[in-house]
């Protein structure tokens, strides 16, 4: 596995290596590689999932991952990190693929629950109980809960399918319970988690976590640390996690969306959840870095190279820097 260097805390790690290195001899062998594209539909390339067989990666449509994108999205890319209302900017994300959609009864949807969890909460002020509430509304009342079943399929990741469904990933439905929560004045963040989101509820006296997969259960330290170390990343017992800004929320959703749009051979779905990462959140080198070498993959060298150069225009680590810098030299000419 490539581990990537640098900060910024991806989702998943970054494959500074092992990709880009068969993304560059991709590049450089263009003619030749397009050609057997065109045959057979696929490209292979290295991945860190432990996948059997190479994964099948299709570029057979136009190049068009920047369509979709709008104005709103263009905005959170530029507004203060504390300006983003969760609920309303995945509404945004997920309606880039569902052009035409009435938002309308979805925004209904969430007012009635923020209207049942107002009246139900009316004088409760301990996180505890406040935590039960939601419990009580969001999965009792609403029934919105983790889909263990189809835990991969694309609609878990997509708030207007999660809002129809009832279903979702934990990130999807952690964003659903702190925005909600946020709506009636209380304090929420979603928890960053290895391979997991929770909900920290009362972060000011009292703090009570929650898993909204699972129905709302109460996570205290000990789930906490089984949660961890069942994911491989940390071993012994947990004593700090992070709260994510809005931003670096909104990006492992796409993340989540995008990983398994690669690992399922949709290339190009891929390279466009990228791209709306890198204007929905410049700052996050992960993004710029995948979209990078998947423009290279697409035989898209001057996109890529202005991708890898971004990354120069936003981190500071001087062994970061470098190996980007490499990279760029090594690209062909496009």
């Amino acid at each position: 596995m490539c581990v990537f260097p640098d900060g910024a805390a991806p989702a998943e790690p970054l494959r500074l290596d092992c990709d880009v290195a068969v993304a560059l001899e991709h590049a450089r062998d263009g003619v030749r590689r397009r050609s057997r594209l065109a045959t057979q539909g696929w490209a292979e390339v290295a991945d860190d999932q432990a996948l059997v067989g190479p994964v099948r990666v299709d570029f057979g449509r136009p190049r068009s991952h920047l369509r979709g994108m709008t104005d709103d999205l263009t905005h959170l890319g530029l507004v203060e990190d504390g300006e983003i209302r969760l609920d309303e900017a995945a509404l945004t994300l997920a309606l880039l693929d569902h052009p035409g959609v009435d938002l309308a009864p979805y925004r209904q949807l969430l007012d009635e629950m923020e209207t049942r969890v107002g009246v139900a909460g009316r004088g409760v002020t301990a996180p505890a109980e406040r935590a039960d509430v939601l419990a009580m509304v969001l999965a009792g009342e609403f029934g919105f809960a983790g889909d263990a079943d189809s835990y991969d399929h694309p609609d878990n990741a997509d708030l207007l399918r999660v809002l129809d469904r009832r279903r979702g990933l934990p990130v999807s439905l952690s964003i659903l319970w702190v925005a909600v929560a946020r709506r009636v004045g209380w304090t929420a963040d979603a928890l960053d988690v290895p391979g997991h989101v929770l909900v920290l509820l009362g972060a000011e006296a009292d703090p009570v976590i929650v898993d909204p997969f699972a129905g709302g259960v109460r996570v205290d330290a000990g789930r906490l640390t089984s949660l961890v170390q069942r994911s491989g990343e940390i071993p012994g017992a947990v004593t700090h996690i992070a709260a994510m800004p809005n931003r670096s929320v909104l990006v492992r959703l796409l993340q989540n969306q995008a990983s398994r749009a690669e690992q399922a051979g949709q290339g190009r779905r891929a390279l466009e959840l990228y791209a709306r990462m890198t204007i929905m959140a410049p700052a996050t080198v992960h993004a710029w870095w995948e979209r990078g070498r998947l423009e290279l993959l697409d035989d898209h060298v001057s996109a890529a190279r202005a991708s890898l150069s971004a990354i120069l225009e936003i981190t500071r680590d001087q062994a970061l820097r470098r190996r980007v810098s490499e990279t760029l030299e090594a690209l062909p000419d496009s």
